[in-house]
């Protein structure tokens, strides 16, 4: 049989678990830091549209994250003039000057995707053929398909060939939101 006698000195071992907590505790600090500051500095290149003109410019990298915040603060947004591009989708229960300006969202790592977009309203939506990609400018107006709906009001488009970034992509984790920002 064998007997160990092990002595711990207590104040070195206070000490050792006391710096190792000092560190994990400015590792855990630094890394939220550097969340927040190249998040918010991700998104005001991502998430928001400076106004040019008036007239904000949606683009492929801030779609997804104006289309949520604009859906999750339509109030916030009535009024504000955009300019994006996208394909005209129909579904069956909209009205004959109505469409949706789409994108298809990835949602998967093997390219699965979601069509996502913006309600809009068209004088002559019906000249425009499904499918067919329009760049349009125009007001979002708060209206009624299903509930609150942020819808478009038209007042150019443009036929435009497909882009060469079709796809967007959800929106991203830094999302912030930007109501007042668009």
């Amino acid at each position: 049989m064998f007997v160990y006698h092990v002595k711990i000195n207590g104040s070195k071992v206070f000490k050792s678990i006391f710096i190792g907590m000092l560190i994990l505790l400015v590792g855990i600090v630094g890394m939220v830091v550097f969340k927040i500051f190249h998040g918010a500095a991700h998104s005001e290149t991502n998430s928001s549209c400076l106004p040019q003109n008036g007239v904000c410019k949606i683009s492929t990298g801030n779609y997804t994250n104006i289309l949520k915040s604009v859906h999750d603060h339509i109030d916030d947004y009535v009024g504000v003039k955009i300019n994006f591009t996208g394909y005209v989708y129909r579904v069956l229960d909209l009205k004959e000057n109505q469409f949706i300006l789409a994108r298809d969202m990835i949602i998967s790592s093997d390219f699965q995707s979601v069509v996502v977009g913006f309600l809009c309203e068209y004088p002559q939506a019906t000249n425009l053929e499904d499918n067919t990609w329009v760049e349009i400018t125009g007001e979002i107006m708060k209206g009624e398909y299903h509930g609150d709906m942020p819808i478009v009001k038209i007042t150019n488009v443009h036929k435009v060939n497909q882009p060469n970034e079709e796809y967007v992509y959800p929106p991203d984790e830094s999302y912030i939101p930007t109501a007042g920002i668009l």
